[in-house]
């Protein structure tokens, strides 16, 4: 019996004839988690399975979208080779063939329509050095004003919020490490524990260690279960629920006066304000009890410690840069900014939404968030591009003003990289009519998107395995993604593809790179005496330290791990409180009589933005293989929804089929749906196109709808 089983083992020894392993960084959420990705060479196949790596935010931990990561990025659907569409149809063609097609049409378009007839539209998803690059390529080779990303649609809110009331924006005002040692955390409109699962550690350790958890968001989540009090806000309601916070910490006198004397401006003016209103109105106005605003706003005005943290719930709306500015007033008023366990956090959605949108990739930003717009800005990024300042184009507009200026026939051609807009935006079918008005689109992408099916050239790209470079995480906390896995036929990274189409263009000496990490140091000095300063961060601290917090301005300097200790950001050193109305300038949509109810839209744990990549693993797609509406039991039986049935939701804009959930989890007067999903179920139809008059984010999270059983609504 012992030599058959060492006979058994020997032979399965053999079977495995080769290990690999590959270092990298999980692609999806801004965690930025390290993992290592295992390649078994067994007789004829390969087997992979990705595990954690220890790291100073992480430490180890990977959520379900990480462990699978690799199952999109080894899948056969992988683009291998250019696409150019003729008749229709998509032909492989030559890397050359590509480029000299780009060349054509590039020079054709701005020879007829002018330089700024084309368009760059980015991605958070991208290296920092892809976005540095892509936002010097739109200045520097198509000498275009109009580029923008896909992060306008996740972080603008917050960032402008927190650059209008600090003089500065990154991620977490602290480092993560001081979540679990203080005394009060206000979650406003984050599912952490689905978006940013591996980050719950931090605040299972703070609640153990006796902080009070208040949650705010109109559906009970994975993240509410962690809270000693939940507020189910009315969507879209969530400033006049700040105003109310802030009405009982000056009545109650829980502020603090010498912070707000030596390090504050407009107080009086928002005291005032505040001071006006009604709690019960404001109760009314947010289905949140007036007992209920006073105890959260007791127990963090009362609190040793506190930190505030939002994310899209609060973001994603008409007035998010004015809803986050009235939670950043909380933290003003009680002083809980610039200390030991308390900030703030903006929750990043997507995985460099920091980084993506520090270095130029934004209308009106220049590297290192120099403003396009500041003549001093412009000379120094002039002088390390090695052109001249008046050959600097200025500010264009938003990721979806782009989109209007194609209808508008302003802008007739559009480099697209690494994003699907007629998914991620709203007004979507508005957004897929505007794009097939395009003279021409190019499009860079791992996969065949719905976007880029409308592309007349489509090009292949590397996956997080095998493109190397910086992200920054959303504590602004810059890491160093190694990744040397072979890219799959002719898939070149984006940096290449940029420098690529910059030389045909006949700009290559402005593009003549050799490695992400030539491309880093250039961003480095352009990023010099800048908010977003990168200058003291390299390639070798970043494999020896695990990972840098900016602003870093010099090469012995330990980098930054909590802002605003002594001063903010402002000339003057102080933070700008704002006076914050109850309902917008710009009203959003209510419930009416034809349409009902609320719609708010999120996420869902397995899947990640538009779902291109993570529809691609089998794992994940198949644990949420369709869209759904979560819908409140009573609120289905009033509308003769039976639960799991085929439901037609409608707005003022179009219409689309999911499937009923029902759940005692949501409000009753609130429907919720992901936004995951494409064609007949992309929520993003029903989404009104009215943008924040500040940061230009779309209202997400508020839309009115009527909602019927398929069945029903088809007779």
């Amino acid at each position: 019996m012992t030599e058959l089983l060492l006979k058994y083992f020997r032979e399965k020894q053999l079977e495995v004839q080769s290990e690999k392993s590959y270092d990298t960084q999980c692609p999806f959420c801004s965690m930025q988690c390290k993992m290592q990705l295992l390649e078994q060479s067994i007789v004829t196949r390969k087997k992979y399975m990705t595990i954690g790596k220890d790291n100073p935010v992480s430490e180890g931990r990977l959520c379900i979208k990480g462990m699978n990561a690799h199952q999109h990025a080894l899948h056969n659907d992988r683009l291998k080779y250019p696409l150019l569409k003729v008749n229709g149809e998509f032909i492989q063609v030559s890397w050359e063939e590509a480029l000299d097609h780009i060349k054509e049409n590039f020079a054709e378009i701005q020879a007829e329509d002018g330089l700024n007839a084309l368009s760059v539209y980015g991605s958070a998803s991208i290296t920092n050095e892809e976005a540095y690059l892509l936002g010097k390529f739109a200045r520097v080779a198509l000498k275009t004003k109009y580029i923008d990303y896909n992060g306008r649609l996740c972080m603008s809110s917050a960032a402008s919020a927190a650059s209008q009331t600090f003089g500065m924006d990154r991620g977490l005002t602290n480092s993560l490490t001081e979540i679990p040692s203080t005394k009060c955390i206000i979650l406003a409109g984050t599912n952490i524990a689905e978006c940013q699962p591996t980050i719950i550690p931090y605040f299972e350790k703070a609640k153990e260690n006796g902080a009070f958890i208040i949650a705010i968001d109109p559906r009970e989540t994975a993240t509410t279960e962690l809270a000693d009090l939940h507020m189910k806000v009315k969507p879209g309601k969530d400033a006049a629920l700040a105003n109310g916070f802030l009405n009982v910490l000056i009545e109650e006198n829980l502020i603090d006066h010498a912070f707000i004397r030596n390090r504050v401006n407009r107080f009086e003016e928002v005291k005032e304000h505040v001071s006006s209103l009604d709690l019960e109105e404001i109760a009314q106005m947010t289905g949140v009890s007036a007992d209920q605003i006073r105890l959260a706003a007791k127990t963090f005005g009362q609190a040793e410690s506190g930190m505030i943290f939002t994310a899209r719930g609060v973001e994603q709306q008409t007035d998010g840069s004015a809803a986050v500015r009235n939670f950043l007033n909380i933290l003003l008023v009680t002083g809980k900014i610039g200390k030991p366990n308390s900030g703030y956090g903006a929750i990043t959605g997507q995985g460099n939404g920091q980084g993506g949108r520090e270095h130029g990739q934004k209308a009106d930003q220049l590297p290192g968030y120099r403003s396009i717009e500041n003549d001093e800005h412009r000379s120094y990024i002039a002088s390390v591009w090695g052109i001249d300042e008046g050959d600097l184009p200025r500010k264009g507009v938003s990721a979806y003003e782009m989109i209007e200026k194609i209808h508008e026939g302003e802008i007739t051609g559009m480099f697209l990289m690494c994003s699907n807009p007629i998914v991620s935006n709203p007004n979507a079918d508005f957004v897929k009519k505007a794009l097939k008005k395009l003279k021409y689109l190019v499009a860079v992408d791992l996969f065949v998107s719905e976007t880029a099916r409308l592309a007349d050239l489509i090009l292949p790209a590397s996956s997080y395995l095998e493109d190397e470079g910086t992200m920054t995480n959303l504590e602004g906390r810059v890491t160093l993604r190694e990744a040397s896995f072979p890219s799959p036929g002719e898939a070149k990274h984006d940096w290449q593809i940029i420098c690529d189409i910059a030389r045909v263009l006949g700009k290559g000496k402005y593009f003549s790179f050799q490695s992400a990490e030539e491309i880093f140091n250039e961003l480095r000095a352009a990023s010099r005496g800048g908010t977003a300063d990168y200058y003291g961060i390299t390639y070798d601290r970043l494999r020896k330290e695990g990972g840098i917090l900016w602003p870093c301005p010099a090469l012995d300097h330990e980098g930054t791990t909590r802002l605003f200790e002594q001063s903010f950001a402002h000339a003057d050193g102080k933070a700008a409180m704002a006076l914050v109305p109850n309902s917008p300038k710009v009203p959003k949509e209510e419930p009416t009589k034809e349409f009902p109810l609320y719609l708010t839209t999120g996420r869902v744990m397995s899947h990640y933005l538009t779902g291109v990549q993570t529809r691609k693993s089998p794992t994940l797609a198949a644990r949420n293989f369709e869209s759904f509406m979560e819908i409140h039991p009573k609120t289905a039986e009033e509308y003769h929804i039976p639960n799991h049935t085929l439901v037609k939701i409608e707005s003022k804009r179009g219409s689309i089929t999911v499937r009923s959930r029902w759940s005692e989890k949501i409000r009753p007067d609130t429907v919720f749906v992901p936004f995951h999903w494409a064609d007949s179920q992309n929520i993003n139809l029903l989404v009104s196109k009215d943008l924040d008059p500040v940061c230009k984010m779309p209202g997400f999270k508020v839309s009115a709808v009527k909602i019927a059983p398929l069945a029903e609504s088809v007779q």
